[in-house]
Formats: C-alpha cells, structure tokens, sequence
C-alpha cells in the first residue's frame, strides 16, 4: 500500500496530463482538493460536457476504508448514525459519527460488498478525517470481531446527464450508485491507486471525458450536499443539512428509526421536537465582484452576521455559487452580504430549502397538552 502522509501526500497520475491544474493553495484550503486535478485547462467546458455524454472525476484523494469480520454490520451500526445491521447486499449511503451533544466529528460515504469472500464495508472520506476516523473505529473494538484496514483504493466518480441507467465501463473493486443524484446521475468508482489511469483509458475508449474536481464541486454544491470541514463548523448538527437525513425513498446519512448511538438523543430532539436554528443553502453571489469570497467568510444582513460561507465555485450555468449555513431567522428577509477585502452580495436559492423536514410528532403533542389545560 501507498505510504500517504503529512510529509509523503497523494498525488494522483492523472495530475501528469495536459493542463492538469490543482486547485491553488490546494494544500491550506478547506476544500479536500489536494492531489487531484481541479481541472484539465477548461473548467466551465468540463461541467458543460456533461450535457451530453458522461465525465470522470478523480477523486483518488480520499482515504478508503474497508471493515470486514463477522462482527462488522453490528459494530458499525453500533456507534454510527446509518442503520448497517440489515443493509442490503450493493447497499449505498452515508453515516456519520456524532459526538454526545451530536455535533457531527466524520462523515463517510459507505458501501457494502456481499463477496464470496464475507461482507466488506468500504467507507471513503475527506483525506483529512483519515488519521481521527481510524484511532475511533479501531478505539471502539473492544470485544468485536472486525478487521479495519486503510486501503490504497482510489475513488473515482462518473457523472452521467439525466436518465442515464448504465453503470461506468471501468473494470473495479466495486461501482456504487449513489443515491440521491438523479441529474446528474453518479457512479462511484473504487480502483486501486496504481489502476487510475488503466481505468480512465477504460473509460474514455468507451466515449467519456474527463473533468476536474471543480466540475463535481459544482455539481456537489448545487445538490447542497455538504463537505465536512469547509460546509460544516465544529458546531453542526445532521439536520442543518436536509440532505443528510433518511426521508422517505431518500437514503442520506442519519436512519430515523434505529438503536442507540452517541448522539442519537440530539437527532431525535430535533426530529420530534424542533428544527435547527440554522439551515445549510445554496446561495447565488454577485458575479460582476472583482474577487470572490473565500469559504468562512461570514453572511451578514443589516449589518448583523447571520451565518458563513462554505464552498464556492464558479458554475457554468449560474455563476459564481456557494453552500453556506444560515440562521433560519435571516431566510426571506432579502440579500445577504459575504464580508471580506470586497462585500460580495449572496441571494439565497428558494429552491435549496427544504419542503419536508419531518413531521413534529412530539412538538404536536406539546401543543395538544397545552391545548387541554
């Protein structure tokens, strides 16, 4: 396995291509960006491509973690915020672990694998969340009969226009569908590191292209799907971000109806109870700034800070756009500002708030108490 660290970091093959340009600072951003190709010379005509045919994204940075043993689906269902005790075979999703007050500490995409072999888990994260989401996993055994190997696996993500229902033609460890991207349909691809290129040549002989992490950043950004540590704050909470919880035929990160884990207790209070006070959207910025704001720039609206910036990108068919977390109390009173050298205004997207965030049993309930007395 590839030795990966502080003083040996990830650099991806596909960095030695034409025009390949890493994201600048790529190291001290907040972004997981570093290693891999922000884009390949044409960042707009990378995301317009995908109007018509699929793109491959390197995402080879993030670590991969594979957790097998009889004791796995328990284990992980055990101190994780995703129901993994009964996942069907190919199941896709995400989990996070919570601290005690249920402020969110890593979050992982997941995959199982119902091999000959036994079941594997792989779960993929920020490069960052590496070192501190292995100490807890391995932290946690205690008794349990489970193997955690950090693996030299490298992510892969297909983007294919709307409607498309083949998976990827790349030759892999696994392929998952992601749930919860219908236009653009996604396909996560796991390879081993030294397979990158072999599977990209795969890929593009079969009629794809290939884009940038700018291109996905776009796409990620406009689905309002968060990054922990550049969209998320120490303080987070699952349900800032809609996207991460399980609603209906939605498959996010946090399962509404399933044992005890650390943290369980806050998500349940604000399920049954209550709503965040603060809400994780999509807002448009002024494109005719001379500079953009940087991710942790705070939102102000009169003069009063109502929330931060996370994310920015450039999109090809909306500008310059963002993910921040906002005060729910700021939400529909106008334009808000991103504070910096030059105040940037920030509209936020109607359509990124959420249209169903649960039914208040418990809050009904209260009212219904108070009614009688």
């Amino acid at each position: 396995m590839t030795a990966v660290t502080e003083d040996n970091p990830y650099r991806s093959p596909l960095l030695a291509r034409p025009g390949a340009a890493e994201l600048p600072d790529a190291a001290t951003s907040p972004l997981d960006a570093a290693g891999v190709a922000w884009h390949y010379g044409d960042p707009l005509g990378e995301q317009r491509v995908l109007s018509t045919g699929p793109v491959l994204v390197d995402r080879s940075h993030r670590a991969v973690i594979a957790v097998t043993g009889p004791d796995a689906p328990a284990f992980l269902n055990n101190i994780l915020s995703q129901k993994l005790d009964d996942a069907p075979p190919a199941f896709s999703g995400s989990a996070l672990d919570l601290d005690i007050r249920g402020h969110i500490l890593h979050h992982a995409d997941v995959y199982l694998d119902s091999g000959t072999d036994g079941a594997t888990y792989y779960l993929d994260m920020p490069s960052r969340q590496r070192s501190t989401f292995v100490d807890f996993l391995r932290r946690m055994v205690f008794w349990s009969d489970v193997t955690i190997e950090e693996t030299d696996l490298g992510i892969l993500t297909v983007l294919a226009p709307a409607g498309a229902s083949e998976s990827p033609a790349i030759t892999s460890v696994f392929t998952r569908r992601v749930p919860g991207w219908s236009s653009p349909q996604r396909w996560d691809v796991a390879v081993e590191r030294s397979d990158i290129s072999r599977a990209v040549e795969e890929f593009t002989r079969a009629g794809g292209a290939l884009a940038g992490l700018m291109a996905f950043t776009a796409e990620r950004v406009r689905a309002g799907e968060p990054e922990l540590g550049v969209d998320l704050d120490d303080k987070s909470i699952p349900h800032e971000a809609p996207r991460l919880i399980n609603r209906g035929e939605h498959i996010g990160a946090v399962h509404l109806a399933k044992g005890c884990y650390r943290g369980q207790e806050t998500v349940a209070r604000v399920e049954n109870l209550g709503r965040p006070p603060r809400l994780l959207v999509l807002v448009h910025l002024d494109g005719s700034a001379p500079v953009d704001p940087v991710p942790g720039a705070e939102l102000t609206l009169g003069g009063r800070t109502v929330g931060r910036l996370g994310t920015v990108v450039h999109d090809a068919d909306y500008g310059p756009i963002a993910l921040a977390l906002v005060k729910r109390t700021a939400i529909g009173h106008g334009d808000l500002t991103a504070e910096g050298d030059t105040p940037v205004a920030a509209s936020i997207d109607p359509d990124s708030l959420p249209t169903d965030e649960g039914e208040k049993a418990g809050r009904r309930a209260v009212e219904k108490l108070r009614g009688q007395q």
